[in-house]
């Protein structure tokens, strides 16, 4: 049975005897599916290196586009998504989520078979991939419902932290699939490679077949079936806390659309006010920290005024920012999660920009355009980072269930000063050395403890989220803190690119470290103060 009337996961006897078997089994369907996502979402970053590699007309800060059209969009529609579990229940949502990536997916299949694909196709359908970004929102706040408090630190962990392996997945898996045949006539024709491309296990010469399409299509193999298994074996929990009063499966499913249309809409909006006129901007150039902000109020406030079951729900819903912990989380939670998308997005770049280059004095003028030769592969080495923290976020929500999730939290936020501090430093000296390959290892080694840290505070903040707020509020928070955090996926990039174009990309990282500062300060004064409301929790 799809719907399940009664859920109470704090009474052991329920628990040990019914919930565990249902919440484990809702768990493990949800993570390869948000898995996908994460996938669907982010493949833009290797797919324009293919289209650049396989000599697609178009230039390469049209290419660029793609990424931050995808990462605005993702994360804005984690907003809506936030709300998705009471309005249309956990099964009906994770389902048509799922279902919903299909549609990037095979649409971006279709266009890469074709060089001369025009280029709003791409950007088309780069929108469409933000579907894979929100879906983190829906999919945390459904599995906080299913666990016990004491229990939910790892629940999370592992839902987000697998859930996260996309990232890596998706920079192993694309790469490999792009160099077979693998749907034979069905995946169309291959392509013949201009430039050198490359994947995990080596270099590609030029003049080597490559089917570009499989980044789009091998997503299929997994969503067709990860949909079925969400339609057959997850449950909408039908308690007053949760989903109370949801809708049949069509009507569902047109609430879930009405929102994502409404976060699409917002989003168009905002990448019009700040993109250029020649990739189908307003040409106005508006600045990303004004955009934001008009994006996210614009998306809250347009939620709120659909008419009907939607704008009354969110009423009761939009409580939460009447809690300042919500707030104070919410900048917490970027500090772990927003950091760890933003470094996932640019550590390839930055690895090729930095090291792949020689930094040499020509006419008394720092230059950075001659190759180095003995410079590190970026794909060889760029997965390892989210790898790690992606890998080691169960841990830190375990920890938590242990001693506690400020605690946990305050420790990853001190190690990230240090080693931001630190990358910044190697960072630096590379930039201006035309060895820069010597300052490689302890650049690299660095930045897989700052993905460590932000993998194990991702565990430990759902903890402290999990215990800070009652029932009804700690899903809709986990969405609502993930959304912001999401937009890492497109600040730090663009904050990276301004300071790489200005020849200090140290700049970058030494803004990061305060920030982290800055989050210490805060994690201490609502956490971890021997007077505060909710001591180490």
């Amino acid at each position: 049975m799809s719907d399940i009337q009664k859920w109470d996961p704090e009474d052991e006897q329920f628990w040990e005897s019914t919930g565990k078997k249902i919440a484990n089994r809702n768990l493990w369907i949800s993570i390869p599916s948000l898995l996908c996502g994460f996938a669907v979402w982010l493949y833009w970053g290797i797919i324009t290196v293919q289209m650049l590699n396989l000599g697609f007309p178009y230039e390469k800060s049209q290419l660029f586009t793609l990424m931050a059209i995808a990462g605005l969009t993702g994360a804005t529609l984690r907003i809506p998504s936030t709300f998705f579990i009471r309005l249309a229940g956990g099964r009906n949502t994770i389902f048509f989520t799922t279902a919903l990536l299909m549609l990037p997916a095979a649409g971006t299949g279709i266009a890469l078979s074709n060089p001369e694909t025009p280029f709003w196709v791409f950007q088309v359908l780069a929108l469409l991939s933000g579907f894979g970004g929100g879906n983190f929102s829906s999919s945390m706040s459904n599995i906080s419902f299913f666990f016990p408090k004491k229990q939910q630190g790892l629940a999370l962990g592992l839902n987000a932290g697998l859930g996260n392996f996309g990232v890596t997945t998706m920079q192993i898996l694309v790469p490999l699939a792009m160099t077979v045949g693998m749907f034979g006539a069905l995946g169309g024709e291959s392509m013949t490679l201009v430039n050198t491309s490359g994947t995990l296990i080596g270099k590609i010469p030029a003049g080597t077949e490559a089917w570009i399409q499989n980044a789009g299509f091998v997503w299929l193999l997994f969503l067709i079936p990860l949909a079925l298994a969400g339609w057959f074996g997850m449950n909408n929990l039908r308690e007053d806390h949760i989903s109370p009063s949801i809708p049949g499966p069509v009507g569902s499913f047109g609430l879930i659309s009405m929102m994502l249309l409404v976060g699409f809409a917002c989003a168009i909006f905002g990448l019009w006010l700040m993109l250029p006129e020649k990739v189908g901007g307003s040409g106005f150039g508006v600045s990303k920290w004004i955009v934001l902000p008009i994006v996210i109020a614009a998306t809250v406030f347009a939620l709120k005024a659909i008419p009907g079951q939607i704008g009354e729900s969110l009423t009761r819903q939009y409580k939460i920012f009447d809690n300042k912990h919500t707030w104070a989380m919410t900048v917490i939670y970027t500090m772990t999660f927003g950091s760890f998308i933003g470094f996932a997005a640019f550590f390839p770049l930055t690895i090729k920009v930095v090291f792949g280059f020689q930094h040499v004095m020509v006419d008394g003028v720092m230059t950075h355009n001659t190759a180095n030769p003995n410079g590190p592969s970026a794909l060889m080495y760029a997965w390892m980072g989210p790898f790690i923290g992606a890998l080691i976020r169960p841990v830190g929500g375990w920890i938590s269930d242990k001693v506690g999730g400020a605690l946990v939290t305050q420790v990853c936020a001190v190690i990230m000063v240090a080693c931001a501090i630190g990358v910044a430093y190697f960072m630096k000296a590379a930039y201006q050395s035309a060895t820069p390959e010597e300052f490689f290892v302890p650049f690299f080694v660095l930045f897989l403890v700052l993905f460590a840290a932000t993998g194990i505070g991702n565990g430990s903040t759902f903890r402290t989220i999990s215990q800070v707020f009652n029932k009804e509020q700690a899903g809709p928070v986990l969405g609502w803190t993930a959304a912001v955090a999401a937009y890492g996926a497109f600040i730090m990039p663009k904050v990276l690119g301004e300071q790489i174009k200005a020849t200090t990309p140290e700049y970058a990282l030494y803004g990061f470290a305060t920030f982290y500062a800055v989050c210490i300060v805060l994690n201490w004064w609502f956490y971890l103060r021997k007077s505060c409301e909710h001591y180490n929790p």
